[in-house]
């Protein structure tokens, strides 16, 4: 009764709306800037919110809702510095990224068009779904919990069964064991940093993932002329891989571990097998956007912020009014959709303009930047041994997603 007076009270005051309209704007701004920085991790910018959140003047379900737009129009937008950066060389095509693949054969801009789909679709299924959703996964959160290292297990050991040779199936389980490795010794170190926003998370996921990506692409030939921004996959494929991957986002949310990268692997397995990289792009923006929707309804169910976004929330004392926070995000997710198609086009033009091997050059220095103000001089020798460990599963062609052991050896073995 309280959260549908709350709405009320906003419909019927002109003056209200107009006030949350303004909020919602102003966080949807934010998370576009955000998106678009490469190397900024949506956790380390929700944790910067955190900190800056409650000196905002202003009411606590409006700036709730400033929170909750800003970290929906961050997993919209941060897609693209991810296509756009990072290319390599055509003879690497193999071992790169699916955006990059698509970008390497001029498809950029559907690429672009397909992760903002892909989150937009999400939204409008998560919304609906949440409840249902929430409901059953609020029921059998005990017995996962109880349960967790069984789980993990069999996700590793799929993961590395899906690899298509045997090399890369060592490939993986060396990536796996480096990764954990590494996650091991560095997640719990809080070092002093100029910036206190989210720990070793920033150098370990930019080495990990980041820095791979760049170095192949200093010696690449950078963006090719991109021709056409019409999807090709099909209508029906499209809608089906992202509504997976709404319901995946729900997974995501309420199981440690977990990324939008592996849950888009266990997407892929309920949508056409003619999808390839059109279909993982489509999974993972829908699974990376749909995270935040359960993630909210996760803190109503279990009391737990399960993102950085939710701890940016909790830190200002929002109310949980369900129906307000709802219009936000859906509002977000389509400001988003159309910052994405419009944003998105330019930031390839520009790119495509630029020298290739500067500008990698230069978001590598960036990330070491970023990796220093969030974690200080370790986290810049924590960097540089992530950045190695990445390397791994792209010389022995595995997927990427085996780093995540980064996160899941520690939880497997209770560090």
């Amino acid at each position: 009764m309280a959260a549908a007076s709350a709405s009320i009270e906003v419909v019927a005051e002109p003056r209200l709306a107009l006030q949350l309209l303004a909020w919602i704007l102003a966080g949807t701004v934010l998370g576009g800037c955000s998106g678009l920085v490469p190397g900024l991790h949506a956790n380390n910018f929700a944790l910067l919110l955190a900190g800056a959140a409650p000196s905002v003047p202003g009411p606590p379900l409006f700036v709730g809702c400033a929170m909750l737009a800003a970290g929906v129009v961050h997993t919209f937008l941060n897609a693209v510095p991810a296509m756009a950066l990072g290319v390599p060389d055509a003879e690497m095509a193999v071992t790169a990224l699916p955006g990059h693949r698509l970008v390497i054969e001029g498809r950029g801009y559907e690429a672009v068009r397909l992760s903002a789909v892909g989150s937009l679709l999400a939204v409008l299924a998560a919304i609906p779904l949440a409840i249902p959703v929430t409901w059953a996964m609020t029921a059998a959160y005990p017995t996962i919990r109880s349960s967790l290292p069984l789980l993990l297990t069999m996700v590793v050991v799929a993961l590395v069964a899906a690899e298509r040779s045997w090399r890369a199936r060592v490939g993986g389980l060396l990536s796996f064991a480096l990764a954990a490795g590494l996650g091991a010794l560095t997640l719990d170190l809080s070092p002093d940093a100029p910036l206190d926003a989210g720990g070793m998370l920033a150098p370990l996921f930019a080495g990990l993932f980041g820095a791979p990506v760049l170095l192949d692409a200093i010696r690449g030939g950078g963006i090719p002329v991109q021709d056409g921004a019409a999807i090709a996959l099909p209508r029906r494929a499209v809608v089906v891989t992202a509504v997976a991957g709404a319901f995946a986002g729900a997974i995501v949310g309420y199981i440690p571990g977990i990324s939008a990268a592996i849950a888009a692997v266990a997407v892929l397995v309920v949508v056409p097998a003619d999808a390839g990289d059109r279909g993982y792009i489509v999974a993972t923006s829908g699974v990376d956007t749909a995270n935040t929707i359960f993630a909210l309804f996760a803190l109503v169910a279990i009391g737990q912020p399960r993102t950085g976004v939710m701890v940016a929330f909790e830190s200002v004392n929002a109310p949980l009014k369900l129906p307000v926070l709802l219009a936000a995000v859906a509002l977000a997710g389509l400001i988003g959709f159309v910052l994405v198609c419009t944003l998105g086009d330019a930031y390839l033009e520009l790119v495509g303009r630029l020298s290739y091997r500067k500008i990698s050059g230069t978001v590598l220095g960036l990330l070491v930047v970023l990796s220093y103000l969030f974690t200080g001089p370790l986290g810049v020798l924590v960097f540089g041994a992530a950045a190695a460990i990445g390397m791994v599963p792209v010389r022995l062609r595995a997927r990427r997603v085996h780093l995540m052991g980064v996160l899941i050896g520690p939880l497997l073995f209770g560090r």
